[in-house]
């Protein structure tokens, strides 16, 4: 475990390179993540589909 001094250094050290994301870096970023959110639920409903299927 290090010290607190040594992990606020770090944060210090991060957060000045941080930058606030364009609009077109957002948009990009919110239109993957609706993408990745859309897929796992479409696999969830088609699994949960086979199995009402096999259990009826």
């Amino acid at each position: 475990m290090e010290s607190p001094k040594v992990f606020f250094s770090k944060c210090v050290r991060v957060w000045k390179v941080l930058r606030k994301p364009s609009r077109e870096e957002f948009l990009t970023i919110a239109k993957v993540s609706a993408v990745g959110i859309l897929i796992i639920g479409l696999v969830g409903f088609i699994i949960a589909t086979i199995i009402r299927f096999f259990l009826k």
